[in-house]
């Protein structure tokens, strides 16, 4: 690692989940660069007047963060949301920093996500092709390579440069008019094997606000590519502990559960291209969500029963 600089700034999100945010601190504590980073929180405003409990609960928790190099928390009186917030945080510090590794309050990260971010933020920094390096890999059931790139952007556990970050565009509407008009929402799809371009959509007509569907559609109209683990990284788990939440489009958060990787990822310089082999396994992986086969029905019933068995037994939320 003695060819990392100073590593990347962290920027937490958080609002008003403590349980979720400690869990999501405690993974961050344990990671091996953990000591040498300066994290950056960022707490939004109470939405409700019953948030603001919540809030405060979550601000006294922060407040009191140990393990890292230095601990900065950035708060707002009034409720911006969670796109606003997030959008303004990561801007905030890239625009210091020049790069920055974001995480939200339900995500837990493997030992090595901050190696590994790191490690990619300083191998492809000057490679305008690539706009970002994620932590978080689906569990597509097939075995992948160590890293590789795909083309878009994803938001569970990442990183980016000013120079990246510079391509975002807020304006939905524009990305999709983009989309359509260079006929782009099959490939934008993943092969039409999972419906994105319903997302923005969605995020166009007020139903969501969402931005990292606008993240995704920056960085795929602009034919950037982003580096993936071929082990997961981070862990999402979830709006509500114990519970199925609603994942991305409607999927059922256990579609996303991996099992973090317990050694590091070996980063060596690839090619800066698409990995098609990569791709198809993702397109594979996306169609089984809509329309899985009766073994995976079978397979994720199990799931549901072993873990309703686990949290009856340990309590709480069990990945």
């Amino acid at each position: 690692m003695d060819w990392i600089r100073t590593p990347a700034p962290i920027a937490l999100f958080v609002y008003n989940r403590v349980h979720h945010t400690r869990r999501t601190v405690e993974a961050l504590a344990r990671n091996e660069m953990a000591a040498q980073s300066e994290l950056h929180v960022f707490s939004d405003g109470p939405h409700l007047p019953e948030d603001e409990a919540k809030v405060e609960d979550v601000r006294e928790y922060v407040a009191r963060i140990e393990g890292f190099r230095a601990v900065h928390v950035h708060t707002q009186a009034r409720n911006r949301g969670a796109s606003a917030s997030l959008l303004s945080g990561i801007e905030a510090v890239c625009e210091q920093f020049g790069r920055v590794i974001v995480v939200e309050d339900d995500l837990v990260t493997s030992p090595y996500f901050l190696r590994y971010l790191n490690q990619g933020l300083a191998l492809y920094e000057d490679d305008p092709e690539v706009v970002s390096v994620h932590g978080y890999m689906y569990p597509t059931g097939s075995p992948l390579p160590e890293s590789f790139f795909l083309r878009g952007a994803d938001c569970w556990g990442w990183g980016t440069w000013k120079r990246g970050w510079a391509h975002f565009n807020p304006d939905g509407g524009a990305l999709l008019e983009e989309l359509e008009r260079r006929g782009l929402e099959t490939e934008f799809d993943f092969n039409g094997t999972y419906g994105f371009t319903e997302m923005l959509r969605d995020q166009c007509a007020g139903r969501s606000d969402s931005w990292a569907i606008r993240w995704y559609a920056s960085a795929f109209l602009r034919e950037k590519l982003t580096l993936y683990p071929g082990r997961s990284l981070v862990q999402p788990i979830g709006s509500a502990i114990g519970s199925e939440c609603p994942g991305r489009n409607g999927d059922p958060w256990e579609d996303y559960v991996v099992r973090l990787s317990n050694r590091p990822v070996k980063l060596r310089r690839l090619p800066v291209r698409e990995d098609v082999f990569a791709r198809r396994i993702a397109e594979r992986y996306f169609r089984e969500l809509s329309a899985p086969p009766l073994s995976k029905r079978i397979r994720r019933r199990l799931r549901r029963f072993w873990r309703a068995r686990r949290e009856a037994l340990y309590g709480g939320y069990v990945p």
